[in-house]
């Protein structure tokens, strides 16, 4: 099994500010994570003046701004991009990034990204997808609020650009933040993997870690998670977040499921060879048996260890000639 690629999705949780961008991709690092990564957007090109905020968001900031307010707050410059970049090389975490316009995707392909994002909003942003296929880079497509026809259509657009079906990772996603359990609804990552024969992953916006953990036991190869520095943050992603601990705990629990998952090949492991001996059984004397006397059902038994003749073949030494005397609990052998 390949390692699950895991990324650490600081998202807008920067309020803005590269100080605290800095230290979500510290944050990132220190967690075990993969990659981390942000979003890069401009407010004009995203999103109209009066568009509302999404129900979440309400609960979480200014009910009397607009989400373009809201977003204008959260940008980060094409420049603050590239200072984010080095920042990542010099702690030796990739940098990832969504973009949510074509401006972004070009801005993203110039800073040389070998791998996008395509945020679940974007799935059926035909001119966007268009463009994001000419990348011919790794895409990693979310696909929260779609259905299977339209994750269809989504990768044929990248397809006809140019984008190599091996080159993409489709994530399984719900966009409600947090989401209720009852609507994660796991099963259709696989569905979503045996239609498309394509590789797959799950991006989370549950509470708690252990849904992508599951998600990882099913096999998913990329998990992306939502973290914060500080969950009373404001900020409309921070309450739906994990904290540095418990990105740190959900990394290390999906290390130690990947190794648990295994080749598949049902055989003995080489830390329990030892045990064989121990809680495996021999044939052995159920009393006292004289040289030439039959072996039969009411003289010999099975009893542990397992060093002596297999219980297996019981019945090749069944009615058998004894060729030593046995005292009761000797290991039958039969030459």
């Amino acid at each position: 099994m390949k390692k699950v690629f895991i990324i650490a999705e600081a998202g807008v949780n920067h309020n803005g500010s590269m100080e605290i961008a800095k230290r979500l991709v510290d944050a990132a690092k220190d967690s075990g994570a993969d990659a981390v990564k942000f979003q890069t957007f401009q407010a004009d090109k995203l999103v109209s003046k009066n568009a509302e905020k999404a129900e979440y968001q309400k609960n979480t900031t200014d009910r009397g701004e607009t989400q373009y307010q809201m977003i204008k707050k959260l940008e980060l410059s094409f420049e603050s991009h590239r200072e984010l970049i080095k920042y990542c090389k010099e702690r030796e975490i990739k940098f990832l990034s969504s973009p949510f316009d074509i401006e972004s995707i070009d801005a993203l392909v110039g800073l040389g990204l070998d791998s996008l994002k395509i945020p679940s909003g974007e799935i059926t942003n035909l001119p966007y997808l268009r463009r994001i296929g000419q990348f011919k880079g790794r895409i990693i497509l979310s696909t929260g609020m779609s259905d299977i026809g339209e994750i269809e259509d989504a990768l044929d657009v990248l397809a006809k650009a140019g984008t190599l079906k091996d080159n993409i990772t489709v994530l399984h996603c719900n966009t409600e933040y947090p989401t209720p359990y009852g609507d994660v609804n796991l099963r259709a990552m696989l569905t979503i993997k045996n239609t498309f024969k394509i590789d797959v992953g799950y991006s989370d916006h549950t509470l708690g870690i252990e849904v992508p953990i599951a998600a990882v036991a099913l096999g998913a190869t990329v998990i992306e998670k939502h973290f914060t520095l500080d969950k009373t943050m404001a900020g409309p992603d921070h309450k739906a977040s994990l904290n540095p601990i418990e990105l740190k705990a959900m990394v290390n629990a999906i290390r130690n499921i990947e190794k648990a998952i295994g080749d598949g090949v049902k055989r003995p492991s080489q830390s329990e060879m030892k045990n064989r001996p121990i809680g495996r059984k021999s044939i052995v004397a159920l009393k006292k048996i004289q040289k030439g006397e039959i072996f039969t059902d009411e003289n010999i038994t099975v009893k542990r260890p397992g060093t002596g003749i297999s219980p297996m073949l019981w019945d090749q030494v069944i009615g058998k000639h004894s060729a030593f005397d046995f005292a009761e609990d000797d290991l039958i052998k039969l030459s």
